[in-house]
């Protein structure tokens, strides 16, 4: 890991070494697949997309990023995975859309284009990196006063390691062993203060259920697993 970037090399590389499957519904990304739909139109009904400027960060092969510029928005999606990159640039050729990807870190991206976005989204990448307050940090500064910035990530309870772990990576097989480190996973109550200290009002934290046998996910008040917090930048 290099020790000046907020970012695990081997995360990188799990990643990375899977990114041709990105776009495969079916894939070890199939969970992504499904899930999708309820994060986006979660974000559209709050903050909508059409004719604004959204950041993806952590935007891996562009799935999010490409659901909001279908509706609209002007997207920008970084990441640190250039495997997964060169999956979103070459998934535009299919798609058709116009997102400016970029192999750029959130603290970096903060201090290039401070208060430069309406929105930002910053979903399944806290658990992930070593100092998730650093990115919570670089995506209030990236957002513009008054805008609102979207994460989604897992709790960190019995609860959320019985099914994200174990169920999730060893019984069912739906994620490759080793995708999730448990201790990376952040309560509510942390990301809240994560928030607060970066100038961010928490404005809402709902939990996503989410059936891998119906491949059916829904928002719901049950934040033991998966949730969502929206927070605005004070003006």
């Amino acid at each position: 890991m290099n020790p000046t970037l907020n970012a695990d090399q081997a995360e990188l590389d799990k990643f990375g070494d899977l990114a041709h499957r990105w776009w495969d519904p079916n894939s070890e990304f199939r969970p992504l697949h499904d899930i999708n739909p309820a994060r986006l139109q979660w974000v559209d009904q709050q903050a909508p997309l059409k004719d604004k400027r959204v950041i993806d960060i952590g935007c891996g092969g562009g799935l999010m990023s490409e659901g909001m510029t279908a509706l609209g928005a002007q997207v920008t999606g970084i990441d640190l995975s250039e495997k997964a990159l060169g999956v979103a640039r070459l998934h535009l050729f299919e798609s058709g859309h116009a997102i400016d990807y970029r192999l750029i870190s959130a603290e970096n991206m903060a201090i290039e284009a401070p208060a430069s976005f309406d929105a930002v989204t910053c979903l399944e990448m806290l658990e992930h990196v070593p100092d998730p307050a650093s990115i919570v940090r670089a995506c209030a500064q990236l957002v513009k006063p008054g805008g609102q910035v979207f994460f989604s990530t897992i709790n960190r309870n019995p609860k959320a390691w019985l099914l994200a772990v174990v169920g999730a990576e060893y019984l069912l097989n739906l994620l490759p062993r080793g995708t999730h480190d448990y201790t990376r996973f952040l309560k509510p109550a942390e990301l809240v203060r994560f928030c607060r200290e970066a100038g961010l009002e928490v404005q809402e934290i709902t939990g996503m259920d989410y059936n891998p046998f119906t491949r059916a996910c829904t928002l719901t008040a049950n934040t033991q697993v998966n949730y969502l917090l929206r927070a605005t930048r004070n003006a």
